[in-house]
């Protein structure tokens, strides 16, 4: 069996660069906003030049969309959210029951990620129309996502009788909003764990058979 290869030093060394450039612009993007905010400020913060960040991202809307990718995913490995383990393991449940704790929590854990700099992100967007051009508010990709998981979930055994999958996307792509999500921990002070809680609960009643 032939040895895995180990990325160089060099490469890793880059690695821990391009991380620190987008902890910094998280930080700065979130606590400033995305208009305010300036490349001289994330290169203090990430403890680089500023051209090293041009090189690496070209600008601060390749930097923001950068980091939006790379936040929802949870790491900087190219894998798309449909074949990560926590959407793949709840397509797998045996029933609407069980898909439904396992795809709670999955997105869940997204949205504590994701949430606040989704919101930069629609900022950017309203303000930048070369970043609306990146971000097309008429193709979401949260919205093909909630359709494959509401096809699966009409599948199984338990979900509600009579319930169509775009019935089950509407309401999967609404209750596990980055809006509706923030409403409740930021603005009403629910724990995560609280609005998972209710969450489940929520799409449980409508989702399957009581």
């Amino acid at each position: 069996m032939a040895d895995v290869k180990q990325p160089s030093a060099r490469t890793r060394k880059a690695r821990e660069t391009r991380n620190r450039i987008l902890a910094a612009a998280q930080e700065l993007f979130i606590e400033q906003g995305y208009g305010v905010t300036n490349l001289k400020e994330v290169a203090e913060r990430a403890g680089v030049a500023v051209q090293t960040i041009y090189f690496v991202f070209g600008n601060k809307r390749m930097l923001l969309k950068e980091l939006v990718d790379v936040v929802i995913a949870g790491d900087d490995e190219p894998i798309a959210t449909m074949e990560r383990p926590w959407f793949t393991g709840a397509l797998a449940a045996g029933d609407a029951e069980g898909f439904l704790q396992a795809y709670v929590t999955g997105v869940s854990g997204v949205l504590e990620r994701v949430a606040e700099i989704l919101e930069v992100l629609k900022t950017a967007v309203a303000m930048d129309p070369e970043m609306a051009e990146l971000w097309p508010s008429d193709r979401d990709p949260r919205l093909a996502v909630q359709r494959a998981a509401a096809e699966a979930l009409v599948a199984k055994p338990g979900a509600r009788a009579g319930l169509s999958a775009d019935e089950a996307t509407d309401l999967l792509y609404g209750v596990l909003s980055p809006e509706l999500y923030l409403v409740f921990t930021r603005q009403r002070g629910w724990a995560p764990q609280r609005w998972r809680e209710w969450a489940l609960a929520t799409l449980d009643s409508q989702l399957r058979e009581p």
